[in-house]
Order: structure tokens, then sequence, then C-alpha cells
């Protein structure tokens, strides 16, 4: 068997920790590349190693990957095995949603807590039944509904959901729990009958489909976003800069 590596050494699970051990993991190998202990492009060990390294099953070790690959921190590359990721500066789209509109404006459809569901509990780090404080919103200007947004924290980070008045970004910032990072999945999908009746829009048509998680400093989920806009709205333009 390979040596270890010494830096994986603190990535072993502790177990004075209650939370899933393939979190654990993914947060630790997760602050070696955040604080660029890895550079980009520089190969991880594959699954099998990882997982006679840190003792733990290659299930769990794939889920921690997973983790990494979902925060933008790692890629994949099909016969190859798992790279460190490129740093690039991208900007935020959901902002632009609100943004692109002078006179932009809330419409809340549901703020109220609920049992995680299997998508937040993932993308959140939660156990099952844990509890989320869960939103959705219209964002509507010159009288038209431009995007359909729901939005998921934990539920101690916002107890009385009810009590938001703008977005769930402002929010954590406020109570200190400002996002330092954060990855956006965007791709076009064509909506189904409850989206296109929020948009305006027929059962099918294309819209823009934005999925958002926010991570604080440590590593840890904040929030996961779900944005669903009308494409006919909105002209997007993308500057991206590669950081050293």
């Amino acid at each position: 068997m390979m040596h270890i590596a010494p830096e994986l050494l603190q990535c072993h699970p502790d177990a004075a920790d209650t939370s899933p051990l393939y979190l654990q993991v993914a947060r630790k190998l997760g602050e070696l590349v955040r604080t660029g202990h890895y550079a980009p492009d520089v190969a991880l060990p594959p699954e099998r190693v990882l997982s006679e390294w840190l003792n733990v099953s290659r299930v769990t070790a794939r889920k921690a990957l997973d983790q990494l690959v979902e925060q933008g921190l790692v890629l994949r590359r099909r016969g190859s095995g798992t790279y460190i990721a490129p740093k690039v500066e991208t900007p935020h789209f959901a902002e632009a949603v609100g943004q692109s509109v002078a006179d932009a404006s809330t419409v809340w459809l549901k703020r109220t807590l609920a049992v995680a569901t299997a998508d937040e509990q993932f993308a959140l780090g939660l156990a099952d039944g844990a509890a989320v404080a869960r939103v959705e919103r219209l964002l509507v200007a010159e009288g038209v509904v431009k995007a359909y947004e729901t939005g998921a924290v934990r539920a101690a980070m916002l107890p009385v959901p009810e009590s938001l008045q703008d977005s769930l970004d402002e929010h954590l910032a406020r109570t200190g729990h400002a996002a330092a990072r954060t990855v956006q999945h965007i791709r076009s999908i064509n909506s189904d009958a409850v989206v296109a009746g929020l948009l305006g829009l027929t059962a099918g048509d294309a819209v823009l489909f934005i999925k958002r998680v926010s991570y604080d400093a440590s590593g840890q989920a904040l929030e996961l976003a779900l944005s669903y806009c009308r494409s006919d709205r909105y002209d997007f333009v993308v500057e991206m800069r590669r950081t050293h």
C-alpha cells in the first residue's frame, strides 16, 4: 500500500463529532483545498486509496468527494481521476435577477419551517429529519414576474421565517453568517406546469434554472437556493477572471 500523505492525517474522522463521516472528511479535505495546500489541476488520491488511508468505506470516500465536486473545489475527469479545480471568479447570477431592473419587488409565497427534503439534506449536510427554514418568492418588475425562487437554510439560522423581509443572502450576512464561497450550476430546462404557471408561461417553455449553494469560510453549507428565470426577460453577460 502507498504511504499516506502527511497532510491527509488531519482528514481522519473525529469520533467525538456526531456529523456523518463523509461530511467530516469533506470538510477537512475541503479546507486543505481552500487554503491552497493543493495547486490547481493536482490529482487527489482515488477513492480506494483515500478510504484505506482514512479507514473509512469507499462509499464514505466517494460521498466526501461528491461534496467537493458540488462545492466546485474539485473536478472529476472520466477515466482519469479527481483533480483540484482551477480558481475562477464568477458573478452572482441570482443577485443579477433581482438587480437587473430598478423597481424589482418581492412577492412572498411561503416562509415556513419544514423537514428538509433529500436535496436539502445533501446540499446543506443535514441529518434525516432535520428542520430547515424554507422560503419561496416571486421577483416582479414592470408588472411582470421575472423569476421564481426557493431557498432553504438551517432552521437555527432563521427560526422565525415569517420575519424575513429581504433575501436569505442578506439575512445571513446581517446575522454573522456571510457566505465566503458560492457555487452555482446554471442550465436551461423546460418548465413544468407549476413553474410555468407562476412565471406566466406555458408548460414546457424554456427557463433559465440556477442552483446555488453558499458556504462559510469553514466550508459549512449555509444556503440552498433554486431560481427559475424567464429566459425571454434576461440577457446575462459574464466576465471571468482566473486568480493565481
